[in-house]
């Protein structure tokens, strides 16, 4: 290993560590998730069925501690950028990381039978949760809402922060209406907004910057109505959903077809308009499940679309993100390097297997096989990455 590779260099911003930190997440929870599927369908080796439920826990896995470390990890550095104050100390980070990182590992003990680490984990995800909204909160007062990003992204962390205590209080209580609440604002309160609100900023800048002529649109109008679809969607009943549905997606496919480039894109960017392609199909998938539910009552498509949202966009979406501004943040050409050209790849065809599992007979054998392909997916992308995180950057540069 090279001299210049050092743990230190993690401290060099708050991106490397915590987008570390997600990277280590992201392969734990979905391996101990892939091993727990395989056991269920092929019975090849002792796994013990959690409590909460494996299913259940895999969700809180998934939306608070996995994703969120790289929600933190990019919010610490541009948040501050984005309602121009000096750049957060990188310190601020650690906490952050400490939370997320041990809180996981906490959980993953709960669900491998020692169940105290299921509540443990969650209070430290919780506490390290609070320590990254504290700088936050400070800069959003100071921006008095003139940056609708900022505060919007701010918003659904407080929400995420909810949803984890509702988490907590369904594992002391064992009360499922709070384990549920806990899962849809996960999802719609906390991923969804925050992924809807970075692409909404995000995505018109990067093809402004890379295509000559492109004009940027992203009118607050469209932020709004997408924030209070999302908050409709939160509490409305499962008869009801198509009110929040149907309109999402149409609104999705707007964004995707006006934000599409007329001239030919380079590979960066062609992913992250294909991940975002995942967006409206997610939501034409809900849409028509909605429809079959209000007509007879019945769920024709499982957690098909769920999973179009959390593999096919938020997904494809992470290793677009996070790639980009790896390459950026140290020094690197902004070009996709073949391993993430490799991970992008292969999370299309782990959705379309994860899709495709709701309606197969051997559903249980097809869900182990799409955990299994995220981890072949994501493994070679995480070592590239981390390798430079660990790395100073390349330029000589602070960061």
């Amino acid at each position: 290993m090279s001299s210049s590779l050092s743990i230190a260099n993690l401290g060099r911003a708050p991106h490397r560590l915590m987008f570390f930190v997600g990277g280590l997440n992201l392969l734990l929870a979905m391996a101990w998730w892939a091993a727990w599927l395989a056991s269920a369908r092929w019975g090849l080796f002792p796994m013990p069925q959690p409590d909460p439920y494996a299913g259940r826990l895999h969700a809180f896995l998934m939306q608070y501690q996995v994703l969120p470390s790289f929600f933190f990890g990019f919010l610490l550095t541009v948040f501050p950028r984005w309602i121009g104050e000096p750049d957060l100390d990188r310190r601020k980070a650690w906490p952050v990381g400490a939370g997320l990182f041990g809180g996981q590992i906490l959980t993953l003990a709960g669900a491998l039978g020692w169940y105290p680490g299921v509540i443990a984990g969650a209070a430290m995800t919780l506490a390290g949760w609070i320590a990254g909204l504290v700088p936050m909160a400070r800069l959003t007062w100071h921006d008095r809402g003139k940056t609708w990003h900022a505060a919007g992204c701010f918003g659904a962390l407080c929400l995420g922060a909810a949803g984890l205590a509702l988490w907590l209080a369904y594992l002391l209580t064992a009360d499922e209406v709070l384990g549920d609440a806990a899962t849809r604002i996960g999802t719609f309160g906390l991923l969804a907004p925050v992924y809807f609100t970075v692409a909404h900023r995000m995505i018109p800048f990067f093809s402004a910057s890379a295509l000559a002529g492109y004009e940027p649109w992203r009118p607050k109008w469209v932020l709004a109505l997408g924030w209070a679809l999302l908050a409709l969607r939160i509490g409305l009943p499962s008869a009801w959903l198509l009110l929040a549905d149907l309109p999402l997606f149409l609104l999705t496919l707007l964004l995707l077809i006006r934000w599409f480039p007329k001239q030919g894109m380079p590979p960066l960017l062609l992913v992250l308009h294909g991940g975002l392609a995942w967006l409206p199909i997610a939501f034409a998938l809900f849409s028509a499940q909605d429809l079959a539910f209000a007509f007879d009552g019945s769920v024709i498509l499982g957690k098909a679309p769920a999973h179009a949202l959390f593999i096919g966009f938020f997904g494809s979406i992470l290793v677009a993100m996070v790639t980009r501004v790896t390459q950026g943040h140290s020094g690197r050409p902004l070009i996709l390097p073949p391993v993430a050209a490799y991970a992008f790849i292969a999370v299309q065809l782990v959705c379309i297997v994860r899709i495709a599992a709701e309606l197969a007979d051997d559903w249980l054998g097809w869900q182990a096989a799409a955990a299994i392909g995220w981890l072949i997916a994501f493994l070679p992308w995480i070592l590239w990455a981390g390798r430079i995180y660990a790395s100073p950057r390349v330029d000589g540069r602070a960061g």
